[in-house]
Formats: structure tokens, C-alpha cells, sequence
């Protein structure tokens, strides 16, 4: 059974730092891609990174522009998303989800399996 929950979310003014976690259990890391995913009322969902532990690859969302970093800790079963910089636009549900890793596919799809959000905002 594959589970997801992410934390650490919270209200932080503009220009600040938070660092959401997401622990997984029920998988193995290299047989899946790990996302993190916004969604602000009214605005369609965002990708904001993607581990690809297979390719050893990570991505961003354009908008991220150098400010997030997301990691992981296997040993730990959790990847992490260090959100530095943070500005009011920033302000959504982030979650992470898990999709399995194929050749064939495009990563973190997140159509797979999804964890209940954490919810940052980001006052001016």
C-alpha cells in the first residue's frame, strides 16, 4: 500500500524559508519518480520539482528559478523540498506524489498516487 504524507508547511512572510517534507512508505525509491505539486484556489495545479531516482535526474518548474531544492533521504523514506526566497505567489497546497518510473513516460505525472497537502503562505 503506497502512502504519502507531506508536512511542514505553514506561514511565513515574503523573502523566507520553509522546508516541506514528504514521507513515503510502500515503494522503492528507484522504481519511482517522486513530485512536488501546487495548487492555489482558482489556479491550475504546478509542478514544482521531480526526482527521478532512476536517471539520477532532478527537474523544476520554470517559475522555481533557483529558489527551491529537493532532496531525499532514502534511508529515511522521505524527499525533502527546501523553499527559500519565498514570495506571496508561493502561497498554495503543496503535495507530493509517487509514479512509477518508465522509459516510456513522462515523469511525475502524478497520476499515480498522491499525499494529503501541507499548505504554505507567503505574506507581503
Amino acid at each position: 500500500d503506497v502512502q504519502l504524507q507531506a508536512s511542514g508547511g505553514g506561514l511565513v512572510q515574503a523573502g523566507g524559508s520553509l522546508r516541506l517534507s514528504c514521507t513515503v512508505s510502500g515503494i522503492t525509491f528507484d522504481e519511482y519518480t517522486i513530485g512536488w505539486f501546487r495548487q492555489a484556489p482558482g489556479k491550475e495545479r504546478e509542478g514544482v520539482s521531480c526526482i527521478s531516482f532512476q536517471d539520477r535526474i532532478t527537474n523544476y518548474g520554470d517559475f522555481v528559478k533557483g529558489r527551491f531544492t529537493a532532496s531525499s533521504d532514502v534511508a529515511e523514506n522521505t524527499v525533502y523540498l527546501q523553499m527559500n526566497s519565498l514570495k506571496p505567489e508561493d502561497t498554495a497546497v503543496y503535495y507530493c506524489t509517487a509514479d512509477p518510473w518508465t522509459r516510456l513516460a513522462s515523469p511525475c505525472s502524478g497520476r499515480w498516487y498522491r499525499g494529503q497537502g501541507t499548505q504554505v503562505t507567503v505574506s507581503s
